[in-house]
């Protein structure tokens, strides 16, 4: 007999979010909103859950999501006045909401960043960090955990794909640590030394993500969800200035935080130096392509840094991506062939315009009000921290921290704007600066979750748990230090 279960669980995960788009457009409209709002809500919540459930690929679910939106814009993206204003043609205004996104600075930044990966994954230099940390830190299980900190915080600033860079480039040379120490996956000995390794790479790779805004494309997303808000730029100095107190301080103390509540039983070996020695031989001498990159990551670190004066972070992304292909780093049939790179323009490209026809038709601020309304009689700042408590929370209904910043930023956003008092910049920051931590709180929070789960080390009881304490751990830091901190830096900037 044949087993058609996995074909039957795809066909359920397409019929799903359909079922749930109709059942919400036939729902009664809700007071105060316009029909046609109503209408394009159902086509978004309905994408939504398909990001989450995944029955395609994104890049393909946002382009049917924007493509119905073209074919029943009457229906779902302008109003009757709209319609019937003199000289409108609703084909042409629909095609140009659509096609909004792809011009977009933001989807092209991440796309630079994107190449930028692939230039540490061709020339071999990503890999390199990596090992000659290990070569250096490896003799005990709290150097080797702090080795994989500064591994993935080495690569976060230019490298938008959290899951490129833990999933792709970390976790391929620490799986092949813990047989070093006779530590086994699915097996008991796991908790001699892997289970302490994992656990290490996701919480880092959760809190890089949130240091850099260029450490996860989630946080771009963000950020243009933000502009298009409440007209709010975030640089990426900005962002970092914000972030790097409670950044700095989780990551130095994710090793020794781990060893404490999830410790090892093996504390020292030989042995992993000397791997990471042998590997090392076999990667040879630098090469001038690893060179190369490296003096283009700093000259883009740079530019970033200082240079928004003249040059956007676009540009420099962009930039860096022409130099590389200059200098043959890699050659344009690798951007061409670089599927990763162009699916995620496209999926990030058809996101924005979809969270643009949200708060185009009204929805946003209709979802805002109505949540504000329930906050009426508590201070701004206490208003302020439930809203960031509930956008926390509201991720462990979310597999993507993308669909998550899509569908419920601009609302909370939006939210505390019609709260008389509340710092709107401030808390715009704190939420976007939540993104990346929320990562480690499920084991379907982030890109990289799935991988590190599903390595054999981290059984799903270890993984709640750790994640419930790290989130909140995470999180309290961030409100802590980031909260005051940001008031005094957007003081001085904006």
């Amino acid at each position: 007999m044949h087993d058609f279960s996995p074909r039957a669980n795809a066909v359920w995960k397409a019929i799903l979010p359909v079922a749930i788009g109709i059942l919400v457009a036939l729902a009664p409209l809700p007071a105060g909103l316009a029909p046609h709002a109503w209408r394009f809500f159902a086509l978004f919540a309905a994408v939504i859950l398909a990001l989450i459930l995944q029955p395609l690929p994104g890049g393909a679910i946002g382009v049917i999501g924007v493509t119905l939106g073209i074919v029943f814009a009457p229906w779902v993206l302008f109003s009757p006045e709209q319609l019937a204003a003199p000289g409108f043609r609703p084909a042409n205004a629909a095609l140009s909401w659509a096609l909004s996104g792809f011009s977009d600075g933001t989807v092209w930044l991440i796309f630079g960043g994107y190449m930028f990966a692939f230039g540490y994954e061709k020339t071999g230099l990503g890999r390199r960090i990596a090992l000659v940390l290990v070569r250096r830190m490896g003799g005990s299980s709290l150097a080797l955990g702090y080795a994989i900190m500064l591994a993935d915080l080495a690569l976060a600033p230019f490298t938008p794909s959290n899951t490129a860079r833990s999933g792709g480039t970390i976790y391929p040379i620490i799986r092949n640590l813990p047989g070093l120490y006779d530590s086994l996956p699915n097996d008991p000995s796991s908790r001699r030394i892997g289970s302490y390794l994992m656990w290490v790479a996701i919480a880092s790779v959760s809190v890089s993500s949130s240091l850099f805004l260029t450490g996860m494309a989630p946080n771009l997303l963000a950020v243009q969800i933000a502009f298009q808000t409440v007209g709010f730029e975030i640089s990426w100095i900005t962002w970092f200035l914000v972030c790097a107190p409670a950044g700095v301080i989780l990551l130095g103390l994710v090793p020794v935080l781990t060893y404490w509540i999830y410790p090892p039983t093996v504390k020292k070996s030989s042995e992993v130096p000397a791997w990471a020695s042998r590997e090392l031989e076999r990667l040879g001498p630098v090469t001038w392509p690893e060179i190369i990159l490296a003096l283009v990551v700093l000259l883009a670190l740079a530019l970033w840094i200082f240079g928004g004066a003249f040059i956007n972070a676009t540009s420099v992304a962009l930039l860096g991506m022409s130099l590389l292909l200059a200098a043959r780093v890699f050659s344009w049939s690798d951007v061409l062939g670089n599927a990763q790179a162009w699916s995620t323009l496209i999926w990030f490209a058809t996101l924005i315009t979809l969270a643009d026809g949200l708060n185009r038709v009204g929805f946003v601020g209709w979802g805002a009000r109505s949540v504000a309304s329930r906050l009426t009689g508590i201070s701004p700042l206490a208003a302020m921290f439930v809203l960031l408590t509930v956008f926390f929370l509201s991720h462990y209904l979310f597999a993507s921290i993308a669909a998550h910043a899509t569908a419920l930023l601009p609302v909370m956003i939006t939210a505390g704007a019609s709260i008389p008092g509340l710092p709107v910049h401030q808390f715009t920051l704190l939420l976007c600066l939540e993104l990346g931590i929320m990562g480690v709180i499920t084991p379907y929070a982030a890109g990289p979750c799935p991988i590190y789960q599903g390595s054999g080390y981290l059984p799903a009881a270890d993984y709640w748990r750790l994640g419930a304490i790290f989130g909140l751990f995470f999180f309290l830091i961030l409100l802590l230090l980031c909260t005051p901190w940001s008031g005094f830096i957007l003081s001085r900037t904006l």
